[in-house]
């Protein structure tokens, strides 16, 4: 009994260069899923284009003055709203994989504990691409120039889907912990929209009211929008980009570890 026991432990436990086998493992099945329901990537194919044009065209004139002043400024902003937008299906897709038993089958194998979620969370990277991709696109097509160069629209594209795949944590952690897919999507409503609204990404902090503006300036969202602005205007890395990357290792140390042990807990 004591040699079995032994055996299935050291089975439960792989090593890393399994655990990435085993992860990319399941972010091609997540792949082969968005494949076969390819309205799974609805949200960041349209979303992109309706929030861009509808944004620009309605508050560029009353902020900017103008839509060409205003592109530079709400093309970073929207290239982070949909990224934080698109993380959320994470935990929703998640969870409703969790309630049709679809997990059950994974925990009779001897797989890493963070490969089921790591998985779906590295196959998401493409969802982020496309979003971001589509948004830089549609601001091209509107006249939007950046500054920074090639260089800078690259790391503002990378910094944008890092950004993204980081706040999905918080999602999938979500997903481990709700009861329904429907309460994770509610709850992650309440999460993004005052995240996305209450910063810089329409409008500059400066022209809000103190009280406002003090919690625009500490708000996560903001720090990564600006550092997105410092790179695609201007081609520069900024403290700003310093902060947004740190930002995002401090949300993967904290909500990586705690969906696992969510998950563990289900399981």
């Amino acid at each position: 009994m004591t040699t079995v026991t032994l055996d299935i432990d050291l089975q439960a436990r792989p090593g890393p260069s399994e655990t990435v086998r085993q992860t990319l493992s399941m972010a091609w099945r997540a792949v082969m899923k968005m494949r076969r329901n390819p309205e799974q990537l609805f949200d960041v194919v349209f979303q992109p284009l309706l929030f861009t044009a509808m944004f620009t065209y309605i508050f560029g004139g009353a902020i900017s003055g103008s839509v060409a002043n205003y592109l530079p400024l709400i093309i970073p902003g929207i290239l982070a709203q949909t990224a934080l937008t698109a993380s959320m299906a994470t935990g929703v897709q998640l969870r409703e994989d969790m309630d049709k038993g679809v997990f059950d089958r994974f925990k009779s194998l001897p797989i890493a504990r963070i490969a089921p979620l790591a998985g779906p969370m590295v196959a998401d990277l493409l969802r982020y691409g496309i979003a971001a991709t589509l948004t830089i696109l549609t601001g091209f097509l509107m006249g939007y120039r950046p500054d920074g160069g090639l260089f800078g629209v690259l790391a503002c594209w990378l910094l944008t889907i890092g950004a993204g795949w980081s706040i999905a944590w918080i999602f999938c952690w979500l997903g481990t912990i709700a009861r329904s897919a429907q309460a994770v999507q509610g709850i992650s409503m309440m999460i993004l929209f005052p995240l996305t609204f209450l910063s810089n990404a329409f409008v500059p902090a400066e022209t809000l009211p103190d009280w406002l503006e003090a919690f625009v300036t500490v708000n996560p969202v903001s720090h990564v929008v600006t550092a997105c602005r410092d790179l695609i205007n201007t081609g520069q890395v900024t403290g700003e980009v310093g902060w947004a990357l740190v930002g995002c290792l401090a949300v993967v140390a904290i909500f990586a570890p705690l969906a696992v042990r969510a998950y563990s807990r289900k399981i």
